[in-house]
């Protein structure tokens, strides 16, 4: 049996060209470690760093036939972390500027219209409680305590006296009458 933690990155290299699983055993578990504490130096989230060697890794297998002889795994691996990483920046940077755009197109929009959507949100909102109101006594009060108030299906289930099956069946009831009755936009708001 052959003991690959003796062999270099080249003869590693050499060996995963061919399909050989070993080598490429060997060659996660020399490399994960570094690579992992390299990102997480840059990225500070253990998550995107975890995805980045996945993915990493993942190419290193999908592409083992075309290393040249030339290649340096090290430098081969250490780029792919650091292209990883410019990428998930160049990702956040780009989604900040949308938000910032969106946010400044919603202040605007809040200034222009803001009367006509005052008055529509409180008609909409008398709306949304007069039929909440109409619904059964129980379902009313398990809609409130778990759509208005925040409680889980457990606390509300121990505060009325009912099972968590109970109050899960009534709000399944309660959206499905609201939606009918409201419409699917409106329900989305309570989801």
């Amino acid at each position: 049996m052959l003991n690959y933690s003796t062999y270099n990155d080249q003869q590693l290299l050499e060996l995963l060209k061919t399909g050989d699983k070993r080598a490429y055993a060997e060659i996660y578990n020399r490399y994960k470690k570094l690579l992992y504490a390299f990102a997480l130096k840059r990225l500070d989230n253990e998550q995107e760093v975890e995805d980045i060697l996945h993915e990493l890794f993942l190419s290193v297998w999908n592409k083992r036939e075309q290393f040249g002889e030339q290649t340096l795994l090290a430098a081969y691996l250490y780029n792919g972390v650091r292209y990883q990483i410019i990428n998930i920046f160049s990702r956040q940077k780009l989604a900040g500027r949308y938000l910032d755009s969106f946010n400044q197109y919603l202040r605007q929009e809040l200034t222009i219209d803001e009367t006509d959507h005052l008055i529509r949100h409180k008609e909409l909102s008398g709306l949304i409680e007069k039929e909440i109101a109409a619904l059964p006594t129980k379902m009313r009060e398990v809609f409130q305590m778990s759509r208005q108030i925040g409680c889980t299906r457990k606390e509300i289930a121990e505060q009325l006296g009912l099972s968590e099956e109970t109050v899960k069946s009534h709000m399944h009831h309660a959206l499905k009458i609201l939606k009918v009755k409201l419409g699917t936009m409106t329900v989305l708001l309570f989801m």
